[in-house]
């Protein structure tokens, strides 16, 4: 006996039939094609520390340390828009919760915003336990303020880290960044000037360099403009962390 199919039934039996090969298609995607889902088990990275960018490139790396003053926040996020440079922040959890609204600046300006612990202790007087501690909870609170993750990179207070500092680091997802030259812009208050700190910048120039610089001294917002154009007059980019390793 001949059944005679409706074309509006014809066009059902087919919706379902290519949204079956759809689900079976997605149940054979690769797992690296999967957006990875949350995971009590924190991703392991390399334990290896990152001290210079890209050196195959004319191109340098500013970072800028927040532990509690913002003297120069202001001019650091001017000049950064005027050279149109994509910033890299690493911010502790104090400095979070007492300057809420520079960190929104930082993150609506499309700047890099990364881990530099909760209140700035030295890590290698730490136990591994209050490390990751230390990590986690400047994590959870950029989370909470901005829904932003700190991962995958911190960096040490005080530059103070040894292997194990950097092995439980990466054990929490996190890869240590140092930096190749220290304006010493931090020792403003022991008679550094802001010609000696611009001289140590251009005077160590080179591709792949990384740049500690502050937000809490007076020095960085008032020379990072003229540092920038000079930098930029002898062919080199600035570029933030993650575009520039």
């Amino acid at each position: 006996m001949k059944i005679e199919i409706s074309a509006h039934a014809r066009l059902g039996i087919f919706l379902l039939v290519f949204l079956f090969v759809l689900w079976i298609a997605g149940l054979a995607v690769e797992p690296s094609n999967v957006p990875a889902r949350q995971s009590a088990i924190p991703l392991v990275v390399s334990s290896k520390e990152i001290v210079r960018g890209d050196t195959t490139r004319k191109q340098v790396i500013f970072t800028f340390d927040g532990g509690d003053g913002i003297t120069s926040a202001d001019g650091i996020l001017a000049a950064l828009v005027r050279h149109h440079v994509k910033g890299t922040f690493f911010l502790t959890g104090k400095f979070l919760a007492s300057h809420p609204e520079i960190v929104k600046s930082i993150i609506a300006s499309g700047h890099e915003i990364f881990n530099h612990t909760l209140d700035h202790p030295h890590l290698t007087e730490l136990s591994d336990t209050e490390i990751v501690d230390e990590l986690g909870s400047m994590e959870n609170a950029l989370q909470m303020m901005v829904g932003s993750s700190s991962k995958p990179y911190f960096r040490p207070p005080y530059g103070d880290r040894d292997e194990r500092v950097l092995v439980a680091a990466a054990k929490a997802g996190y890869r240590g960044v140092y930096w190749t030259v220290d304006a010493l812009d931090w020792e403003e208050p022991n008679g550094q000037m802001a010609s000696d700190v611009e001289g140590r910048i251009l005077s160590n120039l080179a591709p792949g360099n990384i740049y500690l610089m502050h937000l809490g001294d007076s020095i960085t917002g008032q020379i990072l403009d003229d540092v920038f154009t000079k930098i930029e007059a002898q062919g080199y980019h600035i570029v933030s962390l993650t575009q520039g390793i």
